[in-house]
């Protein structure tokens, strides 16, 4: 059931915990290098995460324009790499479910099995084994057709864009990007890094100065570190719920992202990074898919403290996705999973803990939140 007074409880007193980190925590952060340590007029930015795949097919080109037209401050692509060395806009090397790749006989060859930082992905065709040129004979597809049964409507008019038509639709709309660097101990190990194409495509588009709308993301440590010294952009630790960073898994370091989140792993990542993207269970504990919301974490005040950003991920509005607390409607509808909850609530909870933007499948409910939490914000110039 939805329980209201017990979320409404939870959202006040992030309200008050959040008063407390904004003005004990984050007034004494260092701003970091590149950028403002908040968004516009000094409001958390809103991050379209893959674009708005609440209603497009994610990572293509209709899913970042319509995050722009909802008001995303930033559009967040993930980047693979093709066989011919140029970066693509992909969730996961792998393509099988993402693009209609099945559907192409030429390609049927192609088809492999590889393991990826653990996971095994069995019998699917990936990113790398394809030059641009035939990725770009591929359409998207909606990776959650059960959850996001609007967005197969769309199957096959989108092609797999690459980093460079991302940037170009940003700079066109003046909106920033943050890249996501994926899976960098893979990819080194069949000959790729993305140093070099990152940093230089960066360059060539005029996005490598300090006042750059870009932030650079990983779920791994050892990259970040050798951007650090590369590149005067901002960078952010990724954190999922569980686990640990793929290269310390292959090199053997037993710490885990439990470790990263503590203050003396927050005082480590403040060294190389100027922020973190934690999973957003990490801020407020249980809230994740069906489970019962707990109680605030200390996690943005004590990230604040030692001059780091927040931005959690990911905010999604079905039921699917949140929390029990913020689920609405009947758990046995067949509706019930891509019905959308109580989404708001979450939101307002988020920004009222402090945090320093977010990443949103839905932009506009971020946005339109943030409004109603922090009053308007200007116009983007």
């Amino acid at each position: 059931m939805h329980q209201m007074s017990r979320r409404s409880l939870l959202i006040g007193s992030g309200a008050a915990l959040g008063s407390l980190t904004l003005t004990g925590g984050a007034a004494g952060a260092r701003a970091p290098r590149g950028v403002d340590h908040r968004g516009r007029d000094g409001l958390p930015i809103v991050i379209g995460h893959r674009g708005s795949p609440a209603y497009r097919p994610e990572h293509t080109i209709a899913s970042y324009t319509l995050a722009i037209e909802m008001g995303a401050d930033y559009i967040e692509p993930d980047l693979e790499f093709t066989k011919d060395g140029e970066l693509v806009a992909r969730h996961e090397p792998d393509i099988g479910a993402t693009t209609d790749v099945a559907d192409h006989p030429e390609f049927a060859s192609r088809r492999t099995t590889r393991t990826i930082d653990g996971t095994v992905f069995s019998n699917t065709w990936f990113t790398v084994d394809f030059t641009l040129d035939e990725l770009k004979t591929l359409r998207a597809k909606e990776r959650l057709p059960l959850v996001r049964p609007h967005n197969t409507a769309l199957n096959g008019l989108f092609e797999v864009p690459t980093f460079q038509e991302v940037i170009d639709l940003a700079k066109a709309n003046g909106v920033g990007i943050y890249p996501e660097t994926k899976h960098p101990t893979f990819y080194h190990s069949v000959g790729f890094s993305f140093d070099d194409p990152l940093l230089d495509t960066l360059r060539r588009n005029d996005l490598d100065s300090a006042d750059a709308k870009v932030f650079i993301q990983s779920f791994e440590v050892g990259n970040l570190k050798r951007l650090r010294d590369r590149t005067k952009l901002p960078l952010i630790q990724l954190i999922d719920s569980a686990g640990a960073p793929a290269d310390f898994v292959a090199a053997g370091d037993a710490r885990t992202y439990d470790d990263l989140v503590t203050p003396r792993g927050l005082a480590e990542i403040a060294t190389y990074a100027d922020g973190i993207g934690p999973d957003k269970g990490r801020i407020v504990a249980g809230n994740s898919a069906g489970k019962p919301l707990g109680d605030p974490t200390t996690l943005v005040r004590d990230a604040h403290r030692v001059g780091l950003l927040v931005h959690p991920f990911t905010f999604r509005p079905e039921n699917e996705f949140l929390a029990s607390d913020f689920r609405v409607g009947d758990s046995g509808s067949t509706e019930f999973g891509h019905a959308r909850g109580d989404q708001p609530a979450e939101l307002d909870q988020y920004y009222g803990l402090g945090i320093d933007g977010l990443f949103a499948d839905n932009p506009d409910t971020a946005v339109a939140v943030r409004k109603k939490t922090f009053g308007p914000t200007p116009a983007r110039g």
